[in-house]
């Protein structure tokens, strides 16, 4: 195990040259670093490295990971943190800007089917959008892969989105984003700036809200949404939360219901990136407001609700990766209320957050030598030195 760098900057000074560690965080034996969270000290530690922009981690029934990088690859992460080469028979992707191969999901019912599913920016004519796919998980490639979802193809590199979630009822919900083209996610007719809801097979559920609008995408769930990296089914509840990227400010933490319009690019709780005023949620109560939102912004990437028994402290709360804020966001919640309980900080983009077998949490550090790293409780006796 290698030291984790405590800050960007830190990255650039030369190995000869030993990082100064941050103000909260010490050194632990064996490379490893001790950051402070409410539930006392945790080890951080580098499971796995040698990935480049890895997007999206999430466990197979027998403890091993399968792990995206954003130039189009899926590897296999074993429990002993080895990574298997590229598997074969995924799909092109469209590797440019914020596209590529995005969130990988294993199927609830993975056992019986060996399916995995994959959601990629998918290059073609007129562009490129979001698709959702899934195939079967063979020794050392994906077999069958097919595509059941294909978002509009618009020109442009950004704002891709996307998570994927299996709801309690056997659907599964798709997060996007609206491809940086602001006014189309107010228009119904698209799946841009939406969340979309299927069938496993891709066909459309028959109680979508929008199914007998022939006006309508029947796929939408819920619209006037910017661009949701982050998402996860509540355990308790059933219920889908999503957190999306605001513009200058106005991230949002938001429960997306049937039918609802979140109100993008009419309101938001931040500006325009040239400065100019967006008007707030609140003027527009024809529009579903954000159950949480941050100003200045974490880019929140990456969202799972904690329910192991290595932090009990930490159960029921959503863990959000934050990619500017070079953290995990810890939100809990009080019913359906929600609020910021702490941020662990951890000097890196932080682009995937997922709950391990063993009850650690493993992040996905989105960089061009990317990794994985686990945390942990400190181990019993062990100390950190001072930094």
């Amino acid at each position: 195990m290698r030291l984790i760098l405590a800050t960007s900057a830190i990255a650039l000074v030369t190995a000869l040259a030993p990082p100064a560690l941050a103000q909260d965080q010490q050194a632990l034996p064996g490379g490893a670093e001790s950051v402070e969270t409410q539930a006392g000290p945790v080890r951080v530690e580098v499971f796995a490295d040698g990935l480049e922009n890895p997007w999206a981690i999430d466990f197979l029934p027998d403890g091993r990971a399968l792990v995206t990088e954003k130039p189009g690859r899926l590897r296999i992460l074993s429990g002993d943190g080895s990574l298997s080469g590229p598997l074969q028979g995924t799909p092109e992707v469209f590797a440019q800007g914020q596209g590529g191969l995005m969130d990988v999901a294993v199927d609830p019912q993975f056992e019986q089917n060996n399916r995995v599913w994959l959601s990629f920016a998918e290059p073609g004519e007129g562009g490129a959008g979001t698709a959702l796919g899934h195939g079967t998980l063979a020794e050392d490639r994906i077999e069958d892969f097919q595509v059941v979802f294909r978002q509009e193809k618009v020109e442009g590199p950004n704002h891709f989105g996307n998570r994927i979630a299996f709801s309690p009822d056997g659907h599964v919900f798709l997060a996007l984003g609206e491809r940086f083209k602001f006014e189309p996610a107010q228009d119904r007719s698209n799946t841009l700036g939406a969340v979309v809801r299927l069938n496993p097979d891709g066909t459309i559920p028959q109680d979508n809200p929008f199914v007998d609008d022939p006006q309508a995408a029947d796929a939408i769930w819920s619209y006037g949404h910017r661009n949701i990296e982050a998402a996860a089914i509540h355990p308790e509840t059933g219920a889908l939360w999503v957190v999306e990227m605001g513009p200058l400010g106005g991230d949002e933490l938001n429960q997306p219901r049937a039918g609802e319009n979140y109100g993008w690019p009419t309101v938001s709780w931040g500006r325009h990136y040239d400065g100019r005023d967006i008007p707030d949620p609140t003027t527009r109560p024809e529009f579903a407001d954000a159950a949480m939102h941050w100003s200045p912004v974490i880019s929140p990437s990456g969202m799972v609700f904690y329910d192991g028994d290595l932090f009990p402290e930490w159960q029921g709360s959503a863990l959000v990766g934050a990619l500017s804020g070079t953290a995990v966001v810890r939100i809990a919640f009080d019913g359906e209320t929600p609020r910021e309980a702490e941020r662990i900080p951890l000097g890196a983009r932080i682009r995937d957050v997922e709950q391990g077998p063993d009850g650690a949490v493993y992040v996905v550090k989105d960089a061009a030598d990317g990794a994985v790293w686990r945390i942990s409780p400190m181990e019993t006796g062990e100390q950190a030195t001072g930094g």
